[in-house]
């Protein structure tokens, strides 16, 4: 059985709230596999909903660009913030989305491949290369997006100066500046409340069985909601299962803009197509945040500088 760290342990209590013993009884269980722990709490009732957002450690920034109807995402991680708040490497990255704006590429092998639009004698990997030199410190371009919207409109936003870039486009027979307006209000959606869907309608099948498994397992390990019959049982998942799709659907999250607090994203679509009189719905939208999944090697300080000394 695999040796269950302190270390580990606090993190697991940090991301999902549980007790320190619940935690080290998770990993125990789980032999040592974090996302085993985590699924293991939460089908005990002692987590909430699996946060991978919290383990962001990675450094770096994401940028956009922008022309017309096409824009552009872009990662490009780095070891430290330090760099990260670099003019240099903040121009970088820009030169970067400028790169994914006008690539042909449909993966990061192609990308890499591409010719530099600054210097067509290299590569974008000759290029980063050359940039890892100059900074001094090792950088990665990890992920593009790219997004064309001819039925309608695209726009960009980015909250925390590049730690999260969104882009949304929007099928619209008349793009007015409220549409425009309205567009990148969703966008700050997208940004503060990470959805994962743009309506119930695009949730697949695993993610519902998923979610249904742990509420099922939740409601059997609770030793009062264990003993409701079976129908019961089957309408308390289907209400849990319609609480969470509200969270994780675009659509049907609350407007964070909203005077009255009620107000879904849907509604307030609805009342901004109706009077700008067209008609308008997301197609789709792109959440980047900076090290997103990423767990970045933690050593400590003194002993870093003394295997420099001793090296």
């Amino acid at each position: 059985m695999a040796e269950v760290s302190a270390k580990l342990v606090k993190q697991l209590r940090d991301e999902t709230g549980a007790g320190m013993m619940e935690c080290k009884k998770a990993l125990t269980e789980s032999n040592g596999d974090y996302d085993g722990a985590i699924e293991y709490l939460r089908k005990n009732g002692q987590a909430k909903a699996e946060k991978k957002a919290g383990r962001i450690a990675a450094e770096g920034l994401c940028d956009v660009a922008i022309s017309g109807n096409t824009a552009a995402v872009v990662e490009v991680n780095s070891e430290t913030d330090f760099v990260a708040n670099n003019a240099d490497f903040k121009a970088y990255v820009h030169a970067v989305a400028e790169q994914a704006l006008h690539t042909s590429a449909t993966d990061m092998d192609g990308f890499f491949a591409d010719k530099w639009e600054s210097d067509p004698s290299k590569t974008v990997k000759e290029a980063l290369t050359d940039e890892i030199a100059v900074i001094s410190e090792n950088l990665s371009i990890r992920r593009f997006k790219k997004v064309t919207a001819d039925d309608g409109a695209v726009v960009s936003y980015i909250h925390g100066g590049g730690r999260i870039a969104v882009l949304v486009h929007a099928a619209c027979g008349n793009v007015t500046d409220d549409v425009k307006e309205a567009l990148n209000n969703i966008a700050m959606q997208v940004a503060a409340m990470n959805p994962k869907y743009i309506s119930d309608k695009d949730v697949d099948q695993e993610y519902l069985d998923h979610e249904r498994e742990i509420i099922m397992a939740q409601i059997e390990n609770d030793p009062k909601e264990s003993q409701k019959p079976a129908n019961v049982k089957e309408g308390m998942v289907k209400g849990r299962i319609s609480k969470e799709l509200k969270e994780v659907c675009l659509m049907d999250q609350v407007y964070v803009k909203a005077e009255d607090g009620k107000q879904s994203v849907g509604k307030y679509l609805e009342s901004v197509a109706k009077a700008a009189g067209t008609d308008l719905s997301i197609v789709e939208f792109v959440r980047f945040e900076t090290g997103e999944g990423i767990e970045k090697k933690s050593e400590n300080f003194a002993e870093e500088v003394a295997k420099q000394i001793n090296g």
